[in-house]
């Protein structure tokens, strides 16, 4: 399951999705008042977009999937797998959010216009779309939760297996916070591409693929040939 990150949508990750689409059933849900969403009448807090994730995977039948959350998606992730664990095999953060170095509004805003330089300019066009589409308050209240959410307080929290991953060019995740997530995480292990950015799933998916395939397949109870 590949859960977007702040404002945008699903269509960040289908490059990704495309590539894991090879080996596994994928499912890209837009979160609710994003993409093509319903939107509820005030922006969800992250715990309710966990909840909401968690209620769809349900009514879809679907257990034990592996999330792989992008920058604000890995806040979603997280908290879907410490409130609903039975849900959860194991999970993927890539470029898991903001520092808390970071999270001042001059500081973020300068670091997501250094990264926009540097990521494909059709993400540029997608994220135009989906920002219009979320609407100026749904964005503003998404950008305030980044600035405050404490992703470091519910990482100590996850039992299940998680990989994080950072693109070695992501100035909105440095490697010391990458560093630092892994070990708060009971179980985490940390792998940096070279040359990638901070939407892996979208500007380096077969990258981002191969390095987490070997990952994902140890949810299979026989390898795959």
């Amino acid at each position: 399951m590949l859960v977007h990150g702040m404002v945008v949508s699903s269509r960040m990750v289908e490059p990704l999705a495309g590539v894991l689409g090879r080996y596994f059933r994928v499912v890209a849900p837009d979160l609710p008042g994003f993409g093509e969403s319903s939107k509820p009448a005030r922006s969800l807090t992250v715990p309710e977009l966990a909840d909401a994730l968690a209620l769809w995977l349900r009514t879809q039948n679907m257990s034990r999937v592996i999330p792989i959350g992008t920058s604000l998606g890995c806040h979603v992730v997280v908290e879907l797998a410490v409130r609903h664990p039975e849900l959860v095999d194991r999970l993927v953060l890539q470029g898991p959010g903001l520092e808390p170095a970071g999270r001042r509004l001059w500081r973020a805003l300068w670091r997501q216009a250094v990264n926009s330089w540097r990521e494909p300019r059709s993400l540029g066009r997608i994220s135009r779309t989906d920002y219009a589409k979320a609407g100026i308050r749904r964005a503003v209240a998404s950008v305030r939760t980044a600035l405050v959410e404490r992703i470091e307080d519910q990482l100590p929290r996850v039992q299940a297996p998680t990989l994080v991953v950072r693109g070695s060019r992501d100035v909105i995740a440095p490697q010391h916070w990458a560093e630092h997530v892994t070990d708060l995480l009971p179980r985490g292990r940390l792998t940096v591409i070279d040359g990638g950015t901070h939407v892996l799933s979208y500007g380096a998916p077969e990258a981002f693929a191969a390095a987490i395939l070997p990952f994902l397949l140890e949810a299979r109870p026989q390898p795959m040939e």
